[in-house]
């Protein structure tokens, strides 16, 4: 079997909220002309991020519930299932806590 069910890890939609947030040289550049001080472009993408971790929890716990009923005919389905959840919660959490970080130090900043 090949290994290419790991890259498979994480959501679309964190993946998209990453690159949205990260963004490359060309966004930032075009972006610098354009600035946006609302901060809903990095909002929506958490919240989109959000939505795909409740649906891959959700999965999980659905192929759980199978897995301990003899409902489920692979059991590596439920595992693959529960690994996705929790490295997507790692990388919300982490993109979550960078940004506390970041605003708190803005605050530091203007005190």
């Amino acid at each position: 079997m090949p290994i290419d069910a790991v890259n498979g890890v994480t959501t679309n939609a964190m993946t998209n909220a990453l690159t949205s947030v990260s963004g490359t040289s060309s966004d930032v550049a075009g972006a610098a002309g354009a600035t946006s001080t609302d901060g809903s472009g990095f909002a929506a993408s958490l919240g989109n991020a959000v939505d795909g971790l409740q649906a891959l929890q959700s999965d999980s716990k659905t192929l759980a519930l199978k897995a301990v009923t003899g409902n489920l005919d692979d059991i590596h389905d439920a595992t693959i299932a529960a690994t996705r959840a929790q490295v997507t919660l790692e990388l919300v959490s982490a993109v979550r806590n960078k940004g506390v970080d970041a605003f708190n130090e803005i605050m530091r900043m203007q005190a």
